[in-house]
């Protein structure tokens, strides 16, 4: 199950990545991605999300090398991701919220990434 989150995440997180380089790369607000193609990433990072949450019911793990709580972390701080990723469609100060977003989500997928490797 753990693995499974790990995979799906890691999409979410690498359509994100592609996301925001194209819309830095935009010219103008015609250039920028789609609506469709933002939702798209929520959606991944949502099931995701969902999948690590029944993925964190499971036993106990990385206890021994010291990232027994990494899993949860990361799961608290991709909430605040999808949360500020949804904060995207109602606010004006976009690419502040994207930065705030991004960061959120970096420092959750790699807790993500170092508590299912050590554990």
């Amino acid at each position: 199950m753990i693995s499974v989150a790990v995979w799906v995440l890691t999409v979410a997180v690498i359509a994100g990545t592609v996301l925001a380089l194209w819309h830095l790369r935009a010219a103008d607000e015609g250039d920028r991605p789609s609506f469709v193609a933002g939702v798209a990433h929520g959606v991944a990072g949502a099931v995701g999300f969902v999948v690590l949450l029944l993925a964190l019911r499971g036993p106990a793990r990385g206890v021994g090398a010291g990232v027994g709580s990494f899993g949860t972390v990361a799961a608290v701080l991709f909430g605040g991701a999808l949360l500020t990723g949804a904060a995207l469609l109602l606010l004006r100060r976009k690419t502040v919220v994207m930065t705030i977003h991004a960061g959120i989500a970096i420092t959750a997928y790699v807790l993500l990434l170092a508590w299912s490797s050590l554990g």
